[in-house]
């Protein structure tokens, strides 16, 4: 992995960290807070996805609107597998667990299905990862032993999530050669339109107070969520799945930490052991 897609990894797993609190924050109305946040990036970006999609002359395809489509539906349910998680278990342990079951499926996939061949040394890592993900998962939540139970099943399933759009942005960026910028705004553009038939059915009263009470979160994740995303798209171009997908996780140790430091969860020191656990296994992988 070349010093530049390694230092956009890097920057987007900070970014990462920083939404996710924002998230954690959000106790209630955990539907119409996705859809405000995915209006929010719409807007914010879709001046520069204009830009860059005029400018890279890709032309119109049915790629340049299908493919963001099967992205849109697969991030619709990692942002609600996600805030559900948040909202029934504790950060320390659903962050962790979510961002270290995502790498290890990608690499997987990316094995069994796209052929890369990241090594044994890799192997290792994933076995690592899985040995810290352990960790996490027998410490001390605020909900007790039933937190702990649903932070891991609530990661997991996001980290199924994170691993099924990791490998389909993956080969939108790289194989059909969608810009990363316009592709992503695209999708969370369709994720808009996909959410809106339920919100007006079911969610429409949650809108107002959850303007009022988090704007700051809506507008926060609504800036840094797509940041991250389109650095981590922007090094795939450069750098395979198998490295990007893992590297990016770095973002588990920032998000232990602010989970002790903002939400007062108990167990600093074995989530965070289990957070550097994963880290390694990680560095493993990317090795």
């Amino acid at each position: 992995m070349s010093t530049l897609a390694l230092t956009l990894v890097l920057v987007a797993a900070l970014c990462h960290a920083v939404w996710n609190l924002a998230a954690k924050r959000v106790t209630s109305g955990g539907y119409a807070f996705v859809w405000c946040y995915d209006v929010g990036s719409v807007v914010l970006w879709a001046p520069l996805a204009l830009i860059t999609l005029a400018r890279a002359d890709v032309g119109f395809s049915p790629a340049v609107v299908l493919a963001p489509l099967v992205s849109g539906l697969i991030h619709v349910a990692y942002q609600l597998t996600l805030q559900t998680g948040y909202a029934r278990a504790d950060l320390g342990v659903v962050y962790p667990v979510a961002r270290g079951v995502g790498p290890v499926l990608s690499m997987a996939i990316a094995i069994l299905v796209l052929g890369e061949r990241p090594g044994w040394v890799a192997a290792v890592g994933a076995l690592v990862v899985i040995g810290g993900i352990v960790v996490v998962a027998t410490g001390r939540t605020v909900a007790g032993r039933h937190g702990i139970r649903a932070g891991v099943l609530w990661g997991t399933a996001t980290g199924a999530a994170i691993a099924a759009y990791t490998l389909w942005d993956s080969y939108s960026v790289t194989t059909l050669g969608l810009p990363p910028v316009s592709y992503f705004v695209t999708t969370c553009l369709w994720q808009v339109l996909l959410m809106t038939p339920t919100l007006l059915r079911r969610h429409r009263e949650d809108v107002v107070p959850v303007v009022r009470t988090h704007w700051r979160e809506v507008l926060l994740v609504a800036a840094l969520s797509p940041l991250a995303y389109v650095l981590v798209l922007e090094a795939m171009r450069t750098a395979p799945v198998s490295l990007v997908a893992p590297a990016r996780e770095s973002s588990i140790v920032v998000g232990s930490l602010l989970a002790w430091w903002v939400f007062k969860e108990p167990d600093p020191l074995r989530r965070m052991l289990g957070a550097a656990i994963v880290l390694g296994g990680i560095v493993l992988i990317a090795v």
